[in-house]
């Protein structure tokens, strides 16, 4: 194994052992934040190890940082060198990752169970990827001990579900005055709903009024929340090892439709054309913005248009890299520069080192 992946699987092994700790501390203060800011960082070190052991880069060439989290998923899940992600392994951990940003910029308030049911399928999915990548057990790192433990873990996702909604609806209910309880609830349905539609941006406050209203008017979660109804758990039992993995329903239907559909659940859908998808390179979005093309690319770092599937993608054709953009990133730029100084994007993300003549 290479140095530099030893050290990074070492550092998500850690990771993932203290997020199971403060998962099953006796206390709440704290806890729910922690684990899922444990858990979110184990995963992204452990894709950083999976592609550095299978001969990837984790920076761009000239670049200082490494990937960030989007970024690592998209590789691991479609760069046919370093693949080791399947659609519904990625969404369990894009929904991890969307909970944790939630949970780190503002408030959140995760069930028992369903803390229980992202905490146990995020140790069986990253114990999948130690296995399948590297060869060896997740047992070999820590005893089968080391595990979330529940007093009552859940059967059925969709009761889990229930239970939670049942709560909201009682939040909500006239005379309650329960508002912002019911909103720091609801957030985490509606952060997991958003992640199965492809939406990396948190819920606002806006539309989690919106949603409580209609739970206020009589709506059903299967209405309100149609990608979280189309999960459901795959369980495994062995003593005291428990395998929880989060999947799409077995024939559920899938159907292509416009972007921006309401209730259409997109986890990943394979464009048969991707140049005519990602349709523009940097000179023409410098073109179309009235930038130069290095601060066109100043102000794509800014923005980390690049780190968003929807806006960016290396295409390979005849073996040459291109680095495209789709009109969704030049709409991006576009509405940034209403409002964004330039002179300060320049000046964070010009290139450095002297320019050759």
């Amino acid at each position: 194994m290479r140095k530099e992946a030893k050290l990074l699987l070492e550092r998500s092994i850690d990771s993932l052992v203290l997020s199971i700790e403060r998962f099953n501390c006796p206390w709440d203060r704290g806890r729910q934040e922690v684990t899922l800011l444990l858990l979110d960082r184990a995963f992204e070190l452990l894709l950083k190890a999976a592609i550095r052991h299978r001969g990837g880069r984790i920076r761009e060439r000239g670049e200082k940082e490494t990937f960030g989290h989007d970024k690592c998923v998209r590789v691991c899940r479609s760069d046919k060198k370093v693949q080791c992600l399947s659609n519904e392994q990625a969404l369990t951990i894009q929904i991890i990752n969307s909970l944790r940003d939630a949970a780190q910029h503002y408030m959140l308030d995760v069930s028992e169970q369903q803390l229980y049911v992202y905490a146990q399928s995020g140790v069986t999915l990253f114990g999948d990827l130690v296995t399948s990548v590297f060869g060896l057990a997740l047992t070999a790192f820590f005893p089968d001990r080391v595990l979330p433990v529940s007093s009552s873990p859940p059967q059925n996702l969709h009761a889990v579900v229930e239970a939670e909604f049942a709560d909201i609806k009682r939040l909500v209910a006239p005379g309650a005055r329960k508002h912002i309880d019911a909103r720091a609830k609801v957030r985490s349905l509606a952060v997991v709903e958003a992640s199965l539609n492809g939406v990396r941006s948190q819920p606002g406050e806006g539309e989690l009024n919106r949603i409580l209203a209609d739970i206020r008017d009589g709506k059903g979660w299967q209405d309100l929340f149609p990608g979280v109804a189309s999960l459901e758990l795959g369980r495994e039992d062995s003593g005291i090892s428990v395998a929880i993995r989060i999947t799409k329903k077995e024939g559920e239907p899938v159907h292509l439709v416009p972007e921006g559909t309401p209730g259409a659940t997109i986890v990943s859908v394979k464009r048969v054309n991707e140049l005519d998808f990602y349709s523009l390179g940097l000179q023409e979005l410098a073109a179309k913005t009235s930038l130069s093309q290095p601060r066109a690319l100043a102000l794509i770092k800014y923005l980390e248009i690049q780190e968003k599937d929807d806006c960016f993608k290396a295409l390979s054709v005849g073996g040459v890299s291109f680095k495209r953009y789709s009109a969704k990133a030049l709409n991006a730029m576009k509405e940034a520069l209403k409002v964004v100084d330039m002179e300060k994007v320049w000046s964070l993300h010009k290139p450095s080192g002297r320019v050759k003549r």
